[in-house]
């Protein structure tokens, strides 16, 4: 009597925690397959569900372009040797006389004037020549118009013009920079790949890295990638350029039954849902299911129309696109369809996880009805 009431009271054990098991669910990393396509429209949800195939990644396909505008691309070349406002020039006079030259003292013919500053306006002052314009000019520009101001006052005076340490015509680089500082428009900077490469290179991977040019109130972007595998990009600079270096900012979110679940950086400037599944460590080998990948994204109107052949839908609309790896395709399509920044990347467990979670948890049950059935039996 008393082993039948023993087996009798592990039943009854067995059953409640069962029971309990059931009613109150099992541990997981988010919603399963069915729960997530009950939010579909067609099921009385906010999201459009989509299976991904060709006219889909087509349809998707969105890489944010970068450039500039014509404004920059059509501005030329500056002359490495034009003077601007700030330049600090050298000067030096020859005079054709020994007694009482203009400039110098009894004797000497050769004066040199040192250290010029351009004023802001773009003037120079020489003394019996008066305020010269020197800027937008270049040295032999400015050498003939001092010249035929002294010529006046002294016999065929010969005058050399050089530019010194310190030009006007300058250009900021900041941000993800080897050598942050205002840098000199010179004959080996004057394009924007060339002021990189003077400033140190950029401190960041190539891959992420983008270039932002202001000039005035207008500003432009591109990859550098882009900027050394397009000759059109290399834009010429203007003093007063201001260049900074920036890290792409873009992410998704990786989420469920991946090898690691966090906010991950874009590592290039497209990238794949395949090539975001590897940076996360790929599909859990214990709790993924394949055929369960899905991509959850705001589509602005334009792409969610053409992804449905529709045109009355009107603002971002809710997508869940669905990818599944066991298909023929499957692989080829991961490979072709591109995340965008925001995406979620979320991966559903197998179903025989939750199998194994309720064995796991009634085992366990078991174990504890053991113990409970023995000390029944010891009193």
């Amino acid at each position: 009597m008393k082993m039948s009431a023993t087996y009798g009271a592990r039943a009854l054990l067995l059953l409640a925690l069962s029971a309990s098991v059931s009613a109150c669910g099992l541990p997981r990393s988010g919603p399963n397959k069915s729960e997530i396509y009950k939010g579909s429209v067609l099921e009385d949800g906010d999201a459009f569900v989509i299976t991904v195939n060709s006219a889909v990644t087509r349809a998707t396909a969105f890489v944010p372009a970068l450039g500039f505008s014509s404004a920059f691309l059509n501005a030329g070349v500056v002359e490495s040797d034009t003077i601007a406002a700030g330049d600090v020039l050298g000067l030096t006079v020859f005079e054709n006389v020994k007694d009482d030259p203009l400039l110098g003292n009894t004797g000497q013919r050769v004066s040199a004037l040192e250290e010029v500053q351009v004023d802001g306006r773009g003037y120079i002052y020489i003394p019996y020549a008066g305020r010269i314009k020197a800027a937008g000019q270049t040295p032999e520009g400015l050498r003939l118009a001092i010249t035929r101001k002294l010529d006046t006052q002294t016999p065929d005076p010969q005058v050399s013009v050089r530019r010194l340490a310190g030009d006007g015509s300058t250009v900021s680089v900041s941000g993800a920079i080897g050598a942050q500082g205002v840098f000199p428009i010179e004959r080996p900077t004057r394009t924007l790949s060339g002021m990189i490469a003077s400033a140190g290179g950029v401190a960041i991977n190539p891959e992420t890295a983008i270039i932002r040019v202001t000039r005035g109130t207008e500003t432009g972007q591109v990859w550098l990638e882009d900027l050394y595998a397009n000759p059109s990009f290399d834009i010429a600079l203007r003093s007063g350029d201001k260049i900074v270096v920036e890290e792409d900012t873009r992410s998704f979110v990786a989420l469920g039954a991946t090898g690691t679940q966090s906010l991950v950086p874009f590592e290039t400037q497209s990238l794949s849902a395949i090539e975001a599944i590897a940076n996360v460590g790929g599909l859990s080998s214990s709790l993924a299911d394949p055929t369960g990948v899905f991509i959850f994204r705001n589509e602005p109107a334009e792409i969610a129309n053409a992804v449905l052949g529709r045109t009355d839908l009107i603002g971002d609309q809710r997508f869940v696109y669905v990818l599944d790896l066991t298909q023929p395709t499957g692989m080829f399509e991961a490979r072709d369809f591109l995340v965008r920044d925001g995406d979620t990347v979320y991966v559903t467990e197998a179903p025989y996880v939750q199998w194994t979670k309720t064995l796991s948890a009634i085992t366990g049950a078991t174990g504890a009805a053991d113990t409970l059935a023995t000390a029944a039996t010891g009193l």
